[in-house]
């Protein structure tokens, strides 16, 4: 099966201080995985390496059979940008745009074409076609959520990432945001991981990597 991500031996530090020394990964083509620990265990520092956003000490990082490693600045760019999508803990949009332009921006950054088609259909299956033409400071958290994950799924990604996607959701929006994730992951056959403190994720997920303070 194909691989979507595989990482060995990934230590990173900042600044020279703790020394975090991360499990070996591999995410194959689907896969579902769920990363937990308390605070401090560097889930989220694991979370930014493997998006590329940050650089390893050591180890390798592969992204759809291609070492982000060892690719340059804007090589790194594009290849995230046509393979990961990424949802972030506190949804980061341009407020002076719409949350269509909003999610027209990515493609546009990354110099891709955004298949209308496909916009329409997942504004529908995520429940804010009637949000297109509002302000992100008009929408709701919930609404902001699903927004998030319109945005990480827009280019088709191989490998969707998602960094505490439900803390700040109440049940009700935590048990939808989860599911838009997994189905969004399912049709396009892309691996999904996220990390998380949120035990009510856990149920959900039979594959499940705990790491350590």
């Amino acid at each position: 099966m194909e691989k979507c991500l595989v990482t060995e031996n990934i230590q990173y530090s900042y600044n020279h201080g703790y020394v975090f020394r991360f499990p070996d990964i591999l995410c194959e083509k689907g896969e579902q995985l769920l990363i937990t620990g308390q605070s401090g265990c560097g889930k989220t520092t694991l979370l930014h390496l493997i998006a590329g956003l940050l650089h390893p000490d050591n180890g390798s990082i592969y992204v759809r059979n291609k070492d982000i490693t060892q690719l340059k600045n804007k090589d790194l760019d594009r290849h995230r940008g046509r393979e990961i999508g990424i949802v972030f803990q506190s949804p980061h949009f341009i407020k002076s745009l719409t949350a269509e332009e909003n999610l027209m921006m990515p493609a546009y950054l990354n110099k891709l074409t955004v298949d209308k088609v496909y916009l329409d259909n997942l504004l529908e299956t995520l429940d804010i076609t009637h949000c297109r033409n509002s302000k992100t400071n008009e929408m709701s958290q919930g609404e902001l959520q699903r927004l998030s994950i319109t945005r990480a799924v827009i280019n088709k990604p191989s490998l969707i990432l998602a960094d505490e996607p439900t803390s700040s959701l109440d049940d009700k929006n935590c048990r939808e945001a989860v599911l838009l994730l997994r189905s969004q992951s399912e049709k396009l056959q892309a691996g999904l991981i996220i990390v998380t403190h949120d035990k009510r994720l856990i149920p959900d997920f039979s594959q499940i990597i705990h790491l350590e303070s």
